[in-house]
C-alpha cells in the first residue's frame, strides 16, 4: 500500500479538484493573468493552487517580511501580500523593466501597493546588496543562479524562517535532466538544499513542485 501511495502522482483533474476547493482566482487575480497576457509577458506564473500554498505557508510563518525574487507579472506578489498583516512588506526583485510596471500597476490595483515595493535589476547583485532578515525568501527567478540565491536565503532568513522555490520538479525532468536544460540547475539546487545543514527541508508537489524549507539556527 505505502509502495503504491508513492507512486501516485496528481493529474489535471485531481489538480483542478484542488483548485476548485481551495484556490478559486477572484476577478483581481484573473485580471493580473489577463494584462499579462495582453503585455506580452511570459505565460510562466505560478498556477493558483501554487500561489495558495504561498499564501497558507506565509500566513503560517506568522511572516511580517518577505523577500520574492521574480516577480513577473505580480502574480505570485499579490497572493503573498494578500497573506501579510497590514503592517508586513513585500520586497519584490525583477529584471525586466516591463514586467516590474506590470507588478507595480497589478498591486496598485489591488491596493496592496504600499505593502510591496517593486527593485529593478539584477536579482544577483540586489541580493548582494540587502542586509536585513526576512521571514519568508520565495525564489522564482533564474535557475542557472539557484544555487547563489540558496546561499543569500541562508544569510537573510531569520531562524525558524522558510525557504520556498518554485519548480523544484520542473516539468517531472530533474530524474533526467537533458544537458544544458534548466532542470539541470534545478536538480542540483534540490540536492543542494536536502544536504545543507543550515535547513531542513522537502520539495511539496504542487504545481510544479514547491521546494520548503526551515532556516535552522546557526549552531
Amino acid at each position: 500500500m505505502f509502495d503504491e501511495w508513492l507512486g501516485f502522482s496528481v493529474g489535471d483533474s485531481l489538480q483542478a479538484y484542488v483548485e476548485d476547493l481551495f484556490a478559486r482566482e477572484d476577478a483581481v487575480l484573473r485580471d493580473v493573468r489577463s494584462r499579462s497576457d495582453e503585455g506580452g509577458l511570459p505565460q510562466i506564473q505560478v498556477p493558483p493552487s501554487t500561489g495558495r500554498l504561498l499564501q497558507v505557508l506565509v500566513r503560517l510563518a506568522g511572516a511580517s517580511r518577505v523577500l520574492e525574487v521574480g516577480a513577473l507579472g505580480g502574480y505570485s506578489a499579490l497572493w503573498i501580500a494578500r497573506a501579510l498583516p497590514e503592517t508586513g512588506s513585500l520586497l519584490t526583485l525583477e529584471r525586466e523593466p516591463r514586467h516590474a510596471a506590470v507588478t507595480r500597476e497589478t498591486l496598485r490595483r489591488a491596493g496592496l501597493g504600499d505593502r510591496v515595493e517593486v527593485r529593478e535589476g539584477e536579482a544577483p547583485e540586489l541580493l548582494a546588496a540587502l542586509d536585513a532578515s526576512f521571514d519568508v525568501v520565495f525564489l522564482d527567478a533564474d535557475k542557472e543562479n539557484l544555487p547563489l540565491y540558496l546561499e543569500h536565503a541562508a544569510r537573510l532568513l531569520r531562524a525558524g524562517g522558510l525557504l520556498l522555490a518554485d519548480n523544484a520538479l520542473w516539468r517531472g525532468e530533474v530524474t533526467n535532466p537533458e544537458d544544458g536544460s534548466p532542470g539541470v540547475y534545478v536538480d542540483r539546487f534540490n540536492r543542494a538544499l536536502a544536504q545543507d545543514p543550515r535547513f531542513l527541508a522537502t520539495v511539496v508537489p504542487v504545481g510544479d513542485g514547491v521546494a520548503v524549507g526551515v532556516r535552522l539556527p546557526d549552531e
